[in-house]
Order: C-alpha cells, then sequence, then structure tokens
C-alpha cells in the first residue's frame, strides 16, 4: 500500500470540502442565492479536476507518484471504465465500484482515491454519460476507494474479505443517498410538496422530504448496487486482490532506491607485483 504523505492530505481534503460544498449548499443558503445559482455545476467540476490535479502534482514531488505507479493507476481506471461499460448503471448495477475498492484497498488512500475518480471517468467517457453529474460521481467514486484503503484490518485475511463485502454493500447504498442530492433541490414543481425541496423551509424538514424521496426513488436502484458489489467482492475479490497485490509487490512500491557503489576496475595485471 502506497502511504498517504501530508501534501495529498491536503489536497484531498481540500477536495472533500469542495465535494461537500458542492452537495449541501442548498440546504444551507437563503432561497434567492439557491434559485440564482442552481446551475453552477460546470464551476465545480472545473475545481475537481483542478483539485485531481494537485494530488497527482503532490504525490509526485513526494516522489511516491513513479512511471510504475502510474502504469498500475492506469489499468486501475482503465478496469473501472471498462466494468461501467458491461453496466452503465442499468437497475442499479454498477460493478465498477468492485475495481474501485479492491484498488483502493492495495494502492492506498491517495491513488485509491485518484484511481476512483478516474475510473468513473473513463467510465463516463466510453458510455456518452458525460454531463453535470459527473464532477459528483467523480467525487464519490474517489471518496469510496479512498475509504477502502483506510478499513482497519489486517490485509489477506479472511476478515478483511467480509468487510470489504459490508463496505460494498453500504457504499453502494450511500452512494446515491448522497448523489441524489446533486440535483434533487432543484427538480422544482414535478414533485409531490411531501418529497420536494423547499428553499425557504428549515433544514430538519427538507432532510425529512429528502427521506421520502430517496425511500420512494432511489433506494430500489441502490440497494442492487450494494449487493452486487458486495457478492463480487466475496466471490472475485480474493482474487483481484492477489492479482493488484502481486503487481504491487513486483513494481516495489514503499521500498526506497538503494545504490551500491560499483566495484573499482581492475585492469589485467593490476594486482601484480
Amino acid at each position: 500500500m502506497i502511504a498517504l504523505r501530508w501534501p495529498s492530505v491536503a489536497t484531498i481534503t481540500l477536495a472533500g470540502v469542495v465535494g461537500l460544498a458542492g452537495f449541501t449548499w442548498p440546504f444551507l443558503a437563503p432561497a434567492a442565492f439557491v434559485r440564482a445559482h442552481g446551475n453552477d455545476t460546470p464551476w465545480l467540476f472545473a475545481a475537481l479536476l483542478g483539485l485531481l490535479c494537485l494530488v497527482c502534482l503532490a504525490e509526485v514531488s513526494s516522489g511516491r507518484l513513479d512511471p510504475k505507479t502510474i502504469a498500475v493507476l492506469g489499468v486501475a481506471a482503465a478496469a473501472g471504465g471498462g466494468m461501467r461499460v458491461l453496466s452503465a448503471g442499468t437497475a442499479g448495477l454498477e460493478p465498477l465500484f468492485f475495481v474501485v475498492i479492491v484498488a483502493g484497498r492495495v494502492l492506498g488512500p491517495g491513488v485509491g482515491f485518484v484511481s476512483g475518480a478516474l475510473a468513473l471517468l473513463t467510465g463516463a467517457l466510453l458510455t456518452g454519460g458525460v454531463g453535470p453529474w459527473l464532477p459528483y460521481q467523480m467525487l464519490c467514486a474517489g471518496g469510496v476507494g479512498l475509504g477502502a484503503a483506510l478499513l482497519p484490518v489486517r490485509p489477506g485475511t479472511r476478515p478483511e474479505r467480509w468487510l470489504l463485502a459490508g463496505y460494498a454493500l453500504l457504499t453502494g447504498l450511500l452512494y446515491g443517498l448522497v448523489m441524489n442530492l446533486w440535483f434533487w433541490p432543484f427538480l422544482g414543481a414535478g414533485v409531490p410538496s411531501a418529497m420536494g425541496f423547499d428553499p425557504g423551509a428549515p433544514l430538519v424538514e427538507n432532510l425529512q422530504h429528502y427521506a421520502v424521496f430517496y425511500l420512494a426513488t432511489s433506494l430500489g436502484w441502490d440497494l442492487p448496487r450494494g449487493v452486487l458489489n458486495a457478492v463480487l467482492v466475496v466471490v472475485a475479490g480474493p482474487a483481484l486482490l492477489r492479482v493488484f497485490r502481486r503487481a504491487a509487490r513486483r513494481a516495489g512500491f514503499g521500498v526506497p532506491a538503494r545504490f551500491i557503489p560499483a566495484a573499482p576496475d581492475r585492469s589485467p595485471g593490476q594486482d601484480l607485483p
């Protein structure tokens, strides 16, 4: 696992703050501001791409993101994007997160965050799923990869498989629960008042309305996602973990370079008296 250095901690924390603000600002801002700035998602997309570049720059500057790491990161992102082509969210089934969880678990928090975000971006480009929702999806997928690396369990043990499976089930639900927030406050009059967003209502009331909206519209999609990825972790997770860990060992992540001075050149006859 590639350790997380303080520059990456700072940039990932900043990305998390930006993402949290992007999801929650309608609940906290005045009603007039919400109505006037409901279409500012492109700014979040630009900010997220800049922050991802800063994470990569922080890793490069600390010597953690070398060509070997970039190669493995590219494989993880491509594999996740390819998995999304198989389903693209049909009936909520998104096996992409299975790859994101395993890659994050092996590669570490920083690279796990970047690989999750890039896997979602790759999948969106392959399936034509580029839109105002994409920066939010990238943030959530990056968070899934980051969280998998931080799970407190010893690598390679049986409890790890079951903890990852539970994590896959939980994040399958949380992904939809959080993702709906990017559009729910702006649905307008087409939603019944009992499950719609009211910019002038108290926070508790809007949260109650959102709970009703989630149970009525999203849970049926999120539960299959979580169950599918939990099953994939249990069935295919150990094999994929071994593949990623074997690649990480051969790449020598986290092993400091050692330079051995060359032996002095002895020309023929040099040792003769």
